[in-house]
């Protein structure tokens, strides 16, 4: 892509008049030479100009003069004036001006005998500039002196002759800079101004001492008492350790300051071996080894030695000594050298110190800036002291801890911080192979294969893993890899899936592969040269099959979801890599069979295809053109299925190969465009927004190369060179025309009434690329498309503005705009009226939805020229005195009309806000019923949005709206805060709508006030029960005295899933009240039955329910909110003192105003109790608060700091009569201070944000004398707003240096005796969890995705170590079970929530002082608590402080703990606790990848003699069941510390306690029908484990013989007649498991003894545990699949029809039971399926089927659950060949059409699940009744259902029954389903409105395509029959027909003016019956 180089600013010379006169009379003094007088003439001229341009072409004209001058003609004051002025014009200008340069060049060409007055010139004039002492000036002078020295050597020459002056002049912008910084507090945009400033003096002196290091080394060694330029230079060092010691300095300035000193150091002083050792001084912060310094600069540097330093001024010297000394090519001396070494250590040691992120970024690049210094150091010529080679190489201590500091940081949070772990790994590799150069092949040295074995066995899912692989591979080579890990490639791929790893896999593959095949390559010789010879053939396909063959299979087999980030990152690389392996992709694939589908949602050999084929085509690889797509690679049929396929992401492969391109320009061929009209009309209903977005992305791409390409032919036709080729080119053309004509109808039509909003989302995303690439004008354009478009089709985009989404509203009103004026019909005035009309109906509507349709209408109107008179037309109908404050001119421009229309509608709708806020003062709950606010204020806010505010042309008439529209935005708040800011909004008004219990509501209203206190303890408000009805009080009163506040704030009524919930179904009289007493006029005790009347004079009646009193209420804090802050964030800020180049009058909004709007927002985020009132708030303070920050105006910008400072006070403060909320979190305070602080700027120094930290942190720990209520409530609030904070993602990682300090504050509030502290400790807690590890990455919660090594935790907080270890300690101490009471801690369950987070990693050390050995003690005495949970949290908290080679002898250790027989003082809390850490230990043992060898720590010497335990001799059932686990857990089949002997012998002993247990002997278990023990069903699941280990899952390892599959069929059969269902169920489910893995390997099921299959025939018939019963069925089915099974009821042997029967009656009375509804119905299937084979014509089996077929029909229902219908759908895909489409007809003609409807049913459902595995059929209908491009294809959901109706009609010519078929499908299309309602009734005008009900809930299925597929189908098969015999159904259908439509046109005429907006389901509706009434006449019609 071609970036357009910015263009540079020019700017002309602009002089004072007094200068400029004075220097045009230097330059009129004659008497000089004529060339003289030339360059004279030429100055003046170019003062004269104001052209910048013309200035430039002087000034060059100038200096060609000067540059041919001679000596002899060069004397005179004319030429000292011309040198003079060019060279103030130099001084004058900005250092990036051209002519500024210009004029450089001109003095820089000077003749040599010139420069030295051309030098005097410019020191002259810079010297001038140098003593100005304005700040002002003071950045333009820096880069003056920066320019200076910027390839110019005049200009060098001056700053050495200056250098005194500048380098004073330096020193004292950076002292004005100092002082400026102190009082900037709060001024985010003024203070980053001042650090560029600070930034460029810093640069510009280390420019100058750098560039003068001769005149300065000279004048310092000439010994001069109080010389200037040492003072000057102890001044600079001053500055820049003021800098480095001031932490409100951002790090680039500090980072350049360390250098600065550094390179200060390095200029004064002679001796490099003394700047090492005076640097090294510094670091050290000691002066010895200083003494060689001169005195001034030792006391310069006293800042930088005091003990208090901050952490960062190590870090930042360490980078300027890296950077400012060098290191090449230098002799090491001793200082040198300790220097060197120093660096790493000083910045080892601040990992344990640092807090920000942003610091840890400058540490690590620092630190890979080191390891460049050593290699550099080791790269010369110079030997290498022997002390630093031993310090460098691999298996150092210094390597050690570097290598530790890479494992710890290669996780981090920031790009920049592992990228720089990643490059410092790579160097400490390449210092390893420098130190060793004996080492000639580095596969040999056995430190790098330690390294590369350990990082090849540490976890996935750790990135810097990939990053540290990828650098061995740059050393070793892919090859040595591969041999150590042959399946590298497999398992990188298998990674691809996941979008966090994609990135990282794909790197490291692509560095494999390419390493690889250079590697390969290189062993033949020349691979170039001999690409066609056999011996590459040789290479390339072992090449293949390393990388290749792995690709394609995974493509092949894997899920869709693990291949999508294949295409993106890896597939591209390797072809671009190897473009000849695309040809051997192909050719594999289509080798494949054809109809091999691969795994249930994989995407097959078609799909894998698709895939390799669009990388190709995307990279240019592959063309299209008119004799074959793509070289003929693929198959056109091939292309066409893919196009339709079930999946997806395959639909989106083919239509990336038939859209994207290489070329932009290449030509459309028709094949092409045929595979686009084959794609499209299935592919726009898709309810993925990742496929609709691809659709549309795809789709531009071929539309834009429709246009570019048809570009280049109507130039190639203009030419008219060739005609054959100009025929070819118009016949193109013609074929683009009619594409585009075809594209533009098919995306119109579909946007009928009933669509679904994905149809609609995608045709309007397509119909808008239309209209932007091509137009929709009616000209004779070849792309114009006005012509297609009728004003049906503009009246079906206008239906969709009043969709529910807002996606499709926002599209719809654009294309509006686009599409013909002719067919929208807006030139109609009445059309215009009614348009109008609608939207300020809508505007008033008590569906919230129907505003954002109003405020569409509106915007779509403001365009509109004749909008005004409409206006008045509109306002005169509502008796309404309104004119336009200003008249349309005739011939207005665009942006005129559309602000007098904006300034009109918004001045109406104002006027109509006004007079409603004026009734709602007088009665809330009528305007909640007739008029709620909202909707006004939001078509305001709409109509501002849309306007240009920054152009305005009538300033006075905005100014005075704008105070209008903040007065009325008050009032309308006065109105509504009391509900909202109540104590209970969601609670204090009845949700009941009864007349009787109306009469209370307005005196709740009355009684609601906002709770201003924190007493809300002690005084509860509550109602009179003397003037409301019992019941109502008893419904409220309930509520309030008893819910708990915090549960009232989690029933509060989210604005977003209100929708749901029940509102308005009845009439409610609203009470009136006398607005002189505010009483009611009528007596509530005798409420009136009889509709009250609107008192202002109306006649209809309202309906009034609570929740439309509170939708009302927060929605309209809403909007108000919303159009103050688009106020304030939009409209041009009037200041009393406007800037200069400021335009007079533009301001519409004041300083006071923003200010006002400011406090509205403290009072409602401060006060509001309704969360979706303080929410919204919160994004309208949000919008002010980044304005104000931004604004010109001091005033403005402080106010954020001086807001936070107010607000932190109250809520220190602990005054009971405080406003703040201390209930629900704290309710808006959080968002409030959220605000303010996310709006400074994250590059700043974060003074807000650290100021607050430290303040809230301090007030959430707790104190000894906070022990009151009253000084609880800050505590609370602290913990509730540090919570908010740690959420923010804005805040990013300026938030996480204090997360030590939150977890602290969380952990010891766990301790408060309040809970509200302790709620509020909870929640805190929670979220710092989520900001430590993140969010959740995988299902498992304990996996290792979602825990840190706790080698990186403590690194990253180091604070928490000794915090945590103190913690636990003092828990430690409450745990003792011995004393046989509880104590639990308050803090236990967070510590170890916290430890049971880390886990070790294999690649930690021991050198860092966070060992995580003190933890261990503490963690094991946990496990003796009493709690159970906190011995089983301790024994996860203690996996990750044990070492995987720790953990045989750890074990060891635990087990020799246990006692060795039963005794009296045995404690069983001790026992289990120690057994649970010996298993979890166990766990993590065998899932460690770095295990040592089995037989380690004499694991068995331990166990053996504590077998008691798992025996009877322990009567503790627990610690039985414990040991039994730990036994299972060493007997699996994953390999643990024990060797085969051990595990032979202690398997054999395993197996004899479990055949003696209670399971197996005949000693009675205790039956769940007696009491339990506790513990006992646990002990029983631990003995059912491990029999299922040993007799299901892996038999073979417990020594089952080789006939015996299922090992002893005594304890299978043994569990399975257990009495205890946990027992059962954990039995079948091994069973079920081992089954579904036979079936995956293709195999069948292992055959079951006898008796066992006789045990499970009988389960199914009397178990009673409905998920038990549901397993045994699965397992019947699973066995039923390959052979008859032997049903037996005890002795009794069962036939198949009576085994039917039962199941079929388990299946009905199953409902209550989803598993085994679906279980029951997948057997009864397969039973009904064998009985049509066996008996197809018995009695008996018909009557089954009918009623299997009612079953089946009734779960394919829409109201079913969708794991019934999943269910359904898969029987009805297994019974297609068999059932459905047999010619035989088994189940009779009525029963298979039935499930034929119950298929297309399915087809249609909302779950895409559901649909994908309905559309399975068409794979399972047989190859002669479907072509061969269907056969053996997998389709999506609408393609299957054309295709199904399409095989149901062949299906009836094949039975025989086509007249059935006709009148059954004709039924179908009038809608049998449907309840006929009467005609005489208007439908739907009396039906209950509800507030949020947007209609039926399936957004996928349309009504309007299957009637449309209908009909075409029902068309054909009609054709040409005759049906008299069938004459009396046919009138009968055509009777129902007619008066079908006649009911629909009645009901549609009956609907208001425009339905579609105010009747939108209504009139879908009607809409659709009409159309299947009328399709279906004319259809019954042409058979009659």
């Amino acid at each position: 892509m071609v970036v357009k180089k910015k263009t540079v600013k020019v700017e002309a010379v602009v002089l004072d008049p007094e200068k400029r006169q004075k220097l045009r009379a230097s330059l009129s003094v004659g008497g000089g030479d004529e060339k003289i007088s030339q360059v004279a003439q030429t100055l003046q001229e170019f003062l004269m100009l104001t052209d910048p341009v013309q200035q430039i072409q002087l000034v060059k004209k100038a200096g060609s003069l000067l540059e041919v001058l001679s000596e002899e003609e060069g004397h005179g004051s004319l030429l000292q004036s011309c040198l003079h002025t060019l060279a103030l014009v130099y001084t004058s200008l900005q250092a990036k001006n051209p002519l500024r340069r210009a004029s450089a060049s001109a003095l820089g060409s000077v003749p040599v005998w010139m420069q030295d007055q051309t030098v005097g010139c410019l020191t002259l004039c810079l010297a001038h500039c140098l003593s100005s002492h304005s700040p002002d000036q003071y950045p333009h002078l820096v880069d003056s002196v920066n320019s200076c020295l910027d390839g110019f050597p005049l200009g060098e020459r001056c700053i050495h002759s200056l250098l005194p002056e500048v380098l004073k002049f330096l020193q004292r912008a950076l002292d004005e800079y100092l002082h400026q910084n102190s009082g900037l507090a709060g001024r985010h945009v003024a203070q980053a101004q001042l650090m560029h400033s600070c930034l460029a003096a810093v640069k510009a002196s280390m420019l100058v001492v750098q560039r003068s290091q001769e005149p300065i080394t000279s004048t310092l060694e000439a010994g001069q008492p109080h010389c200037t330029l040492e003072i000057t230079l102890s001044g600079l060092l001053d500055c820049y350790t003021h800098i480095l010691t001031d932490e409100e300095f951002v790090q680039t300035v500090q980072s350049t300051a360390g250098m600065a000193v550094v390179l200060l150091i390095r200029s004064v002083m002679a001796s490099r071996d003394g700047v090492a050792a005076v640097v090294s001084g510094l670091l050290l912060g000691s002066e010895q080894g200083c003494d060689t310094a001169p005195q001034w600069l030792r006391q310069g540097c006293a800042g930088l030695y005091a003990s208090g330093r901050p952490a960062g001024v190590c870090l930042y010297l360490c980078h300027g000594a890296l950077a400012m000394l060098g290191w090449r090519d230098v002799t090491q001396s001793p200082d040198r050298e300790q220097l060197l070494l120093l660096v790493p250590n000083t910045l080892l040691a601040l990992d344990t110190s640092i807090k920000e992120a942003s610091t840890a970024m400058v540490v690590a690049r620092v630190l890979t800036l080191w390891s460049s210094a050593a290699l550099e150091s080791l790269q010369g010529e110079q030997p290498c002291p022997p002390a630093l080679h031993l310090s460098l190489q691999g298996g150092s201590e210094l390597q050690g801890r570097l290598l530790e500091h890479v494992y710890a940081h290669w996780e981090h949070p920031l790009d920049g911080v592992r990228h720089q772990t990643r490059s410092l790994f790579r160097n400490l590799l390449l210092l390893h192979q420098k130190t060793n150069p004996s080492v000639s092949d580095p596969t040999k040295d056995p430190y790098i294969s330690e390294l590369t074995r350990s990082l090849l066995g540490l976890e996935w899912h750790m990135r810097g893993k990939y990053g540290s692989l990828g650098c061995l591979v740059e050393l070793l080579g892919a090859g040595y890899l591969l041999e150590l890990e042959p399946l590298l490639p497999s398992c990188l791929l298998g990674l691809m899936g996941d979008q966090n790893l994609a990135p990282y896999a794909s790197d490291l593959l692509e560095r494999l592969f390419v390493s690889h095949r250079a590697q390969l390559a290189g062993e033949v010789g020349t691979a170039g040269a001999e690409e066609g010879r056999g011996v590459t053939e040789g290479w390339i396909e072992s090449w293949h099959h390393t990388w290749v063959a792995p690709l394609l299979q995974v493509l092949c087999r894997a899920r869709l979801d693990q291949t999508t980030y294949i295409l993106d990152y890896f597939l591209p690389k390797l072809l671009r890599c190897s473009p000849s392996s695309l040809g051997h992709m192909v050719q594999a694939l289509q080798d494949r069979p054809p109809c091999s589908a691969g795994p249930p949602g994989s995407r097959g050999a078609v799909g894998a295809l698709m895939t390799c084929l669009r990388a190709a085509r995307a990279q240019g690889m592959v063309q299209s053109s008119e004799e074959g797509l793509w070289g003929g690679l693929v198959p056109l049929s091939l292309l066409r299925q893919a196009l339709v396929h079930k999946h997806d992401q395959v639909r989106m492969d083919a239509l990336g190969l038939v859209c994207e391109s290489h070329r932009s320009t290449e030509v459309l061929t028709s094949q092409e465009m045929e595979l686009i009209r084959h794609f499209l009309p299935s592919s726009l209903n898709s309810q993925s927004p990742g496929v609709r977005q691809q659709t549309v992305s795809l789709l531009k791409k071929l539309l834009g190369r429709v246009k570019d390409s048809g570009q280049v032919l109507q130039k190639r036709l203009a030419q008219e060179r060739d005609q054959d080729q100009g025929k070819k080119d118009q016949h193109t053309l013609g074929t683009y025309k009619g594409f585009l004509r075809w594209l533009c109808e098919s995306l119109l039509e579909v946007l009928l009434p009933g669509a679904s909003f994905s149809t609609c989302l995608t045709a309007l995303h397509l119909l808008g690329l239309l209209a932007q690439l091509f137009t929709f004008s009616t000209g004779p354009d070849v792309f114009a498309l006005g012509e297609v478009v009728t004003r049906a089709h503009a009246q079906n985009v206008l239906c969709c503005v009043a969709n529910n989404f807002l996606e499709v509203k926002q599209l719809a009103s654009a294309l509006l705009r686009q599409l013909p004026p002719s067919a929208v019909g807006l030139q109609d005035p009445d059309r215009m009226q009614s348009l109008l009309q609608a939207a300020l109906d809508l505007s008033t509507s008590t569906k919230p939805f129907d505003s954002v349709t109003a405020a569409h209408l509106l915007n779509m109107l403001l365009h509109q020229p004749t909008l005004s008179q409409a206006l008045q037309r509109c306002a005169q109908e509502q008796g309404l005195t309104f004119r336009p404050p200003v008249q349309l001119p005739p011939q207005a421009s665009e942006a005129l009309v559309l602000e007098i229309n904006t300034l009109a509608v918004v001045s109406l709708l104002l006027e109509c806000l006004k007079s409603e806020v004026l009734r709602a003062e007088d009665s809330l709950l009528l305007a909640a019923a007739s008029y709620p606010l909202y909707g006004r204020a939001h078509c305001i806010t709409a109509a501002l949005q849309t306007l240009p505010t920054g152009s305005l042309t009538m300033p006075s008439h905005w100014r005075s709206l704008v105070a209008e529209l903040i007065s009325v935005c008050y009032r309308m708040s006065d109105v509504v805060s009391p509900v909202v800011q109540s104590s209970s909004p969601e609670g204090l008004i009845p949700m009941d709508t009864e007349s009787e219990t109306s009469a209370g509501l307005q005196r709740i209203l009355q009684e609601i006030q906002p709770r201003d206190s924190n007493d809300f303890f002690t005084s509860p408000r509550e109602l009179n029960p003397q003037t409301v009805d019992r019941q109502t009080v008893d419904r409220q009163t309930v509520d309030r005295q008893t819910v708990d506040r915090q549960t009232v704030d989690r029933q509060t009524v989210d604005p977003q899933t209100v929708d749901r919930q029940t509102v308005d179904p009845q009439t409610v009289d609203p009470q009136t009240v006398d607005p002189q007493t505010g009483q009611e006029e009528r007596t509530p005790a005798e409420p009136s039955q009889e509709p009250q009347q609107d008192p202002t004079g109306g006649g209809e009646s309202y309906r009034v329910t609570a929740q439309m009193v509170l939708v009302c209420c927060w929605r309209s804090m809403k909007e108000v909110s919303m159009l103050l802050g688009q106020l304030c964030q939009s409209l041009p800020l009037l200041t009393p003192d406007p800037p200069p180049d400021t335009p007079p009058n533009q301001g519409l909004i004041t300083e006071e105003q923003v200010e006002g709007v400011g406090l509205y927002f403290r009072q409602q985020l401060l006060q509001s109790r309704h969360r979706g009132a303080f929410e919204l708030a919160y994004v309208g303070f949000v919008r002010l608060t980044d304005m104000l920050c931004r604004s010109g105006s001091q005033t403005l910008q402080q106010l954020p700091a001086c807001w936070l400072t107010e607000v932190l006070q109250e809520v220190k403060s602990s005054d009971p009569a405080s406003k703040l909320c201390a209930t629900r979190r704290s309710a808006g305070i959080p968002f409030y201070i959220q605000a303010l602080l996310s709006s400074e700027p994250k590059l700043s120094s974060c003074s807000l944000l650290k100021m607050t930290m430290r303040e809230l942190t301090a007030l959430a720990m707790p104190a000894p004398h906070r022990d009151t209520d009253h000084t609880t409530v800050p505590q609370v609030h602290a913990l509730n707003i540090l919570r908010a904070l740690y959420r923010d993602t804005r805040l990013g990682e300026n938030i996480v240096p204090f997360v030590s300090e939150g977890m602290q504050a969380a952990v010891l509030g766990f301790t408060s005796p309040v809970w509200a502290v302790r709620n509020s400790s909870t929640l805190l807690f929670s979220t710092l969890i989520t900001r430590i590890f993140g969010v959740k990455k995988g299902k498992d919660e304990h996996s290792k995705k979602n825990r840190m090594t706790g080698r990186e935790f403590f690194t990253r907080f180091p604070a928490l170590y000794p915090f945590l270890l103190s913690q636990l300690g003092e828990v430690a101490l409450s745990v003792d079970s011995d004393s046989g009471q509880v104590r639990l801690h308050p803090s236990l369950f967070l510590l170890l929530l916290v430890l049971g987070r880390l886990y070790p990693s294999p690649m930690d050390g021991s050198s860092s002082p966070l060992g995580l050995a003190p933890f261990m003690p503490f963690i094991i005495r946990c496990g003796r608590s009493a709690v159970y949970r906190t011995r089983e949290m301790a024994a996860r908290a203690l996996v990750p402080f044990v070492m995987v080679t720790q953990v045989p002898s750890t074990i060891h250790t635990l087990l020799e703990d246990l006692p060795l027989q039963s005794g009296p003082r045995t404690q069983q809390n001790h026992i289990h606790g120690t057994l649970l850490q010996v298993l979890f230990l166990l766990r993590s043992f065998q899932t460690d990848t770095h295990r040592p060898q089995p037989g380690a720590g004499n694991i068995m010497e331990a166990l053996r003699p504590r077998m008691w335990l798992a025996s009877r001799h322990n009567q503790c059932v627990v610690t039985r069941g414990a040991f039994l686990d730990v036994l299972g857990t060493l007997c699996g089949p994953v390999a643990g510390p024990l060797t085969d002997s051990e595990l032979r012998e202690l398997r054999k002993e395993s197996l004899a306690i479990l055949l003696a247990s209670e399971l197996v002997t005949s000693d009675p278990a205790p039956t769940p029908a007696g009491p339990l023990d506790p513990g006992t069903t646990q002990y029983l699941l631990s003995l059912a484990r491990l029999a299922v280990g040993s007799s299901v899952e892996a038999p073979q390892l417990w020594g089952a013989p080789p006939g015996a599959p299922w090992g002893c069929p005594q304890l299978l059969g043994c569990l399975l007649r257990c009495p205890h269902y946990e027992v059962r169920e954990l039995a079948l489910e091994g069973v079920v498991r081992r089954l579904e893995r036979e079936a995956g390997e293709t195999r069948g099921p292992p055959g079951l003894d006898e008796d066992t299959v006789s045990t499970l025939t009988s389960l199914a018939l009397h178990e009673t545990h409905p998920l038990c019963l549901a397993k045994v069925l699965q397992v019947l089915s699973a066995l039923g699949m390959t052979s008859d099974l032997q049903w037996r009821d005890g002795m009794l042997t069962l036939t198949q029809g009576e085994v039917l029967e039962k199941v079929l009656l388990l299946t009905q009375g199953s409902a209550h039971s989803v598993e085994l509804h679906c279980a029951a119905l997948t057997l009864a299937s397969r039973l009904v399926v064998q009985l049509s084979t066996t008996d197809p014509q018995g009695v008996c089996a018909l009557a089954l089927q009918g009623s299997w077929g009612a079953l089946v029909s009734r779960c394919c229902s829409e109201e079913q659950p969708v794991e019934v219908k999943l269910m359904a759908a898969e029987v009805l895909v297994n019974a297609t060949p068999s059932l459905l489409t047999s010619p035989a007809l088994p189940l009779g003609l009525a029963l298979t059409v039935s499930l034929w409807r119950g298929l297309f049913t399915l087809l249609q459902d909302e779950d895409q699940d559901v649909r994908d595995t309905a559309s399975d059929f068409i794979s399972n209908v047989p190859t002669h009744l479907l072509s061969s491009d269907e056969a053996c294809a997998s389709v999506s959901p609408p393609v299957a259902l054309d295709l199904g109706v399409g095989l149901l009609c062949q299906l009836f010519q094949v039975w025989g029954q086509v007249p059935a078929g006709i009148l059954t499908l004709a039924d179908w299309l009038l809608g049998e389903a449907e309840e006929q309602t009467d005609s005489a009734e208007p439908s739907g005008l009396d039906e209950e409105e509800f507030l949020f009900e947007k209609g039926d809930l399936n957004l996928w299925g349309e009504p309007v395509q299957w009637v449309q597929v209908l009909h075409k189908h029902l068309e054909a098969l009609s054709r040409g029959q005759d049906l008299g015999q069938f004459q009396a159904e046919l009138l009968r259908l055509q009777a129902r027909a007619e008066t079908q439509t006649l009911a629909s046109q009645q009901a549609l005429r009956a609907l208001p003016a425009l339905p579609q907006f105010s009747s939108t389901i209504e009139h879908a509706r009607l809409a659709l019956k009409e159309q299947r009434a009328s399709l279906a006449l004319d259809v019954l019609a042409s058979v009659t």
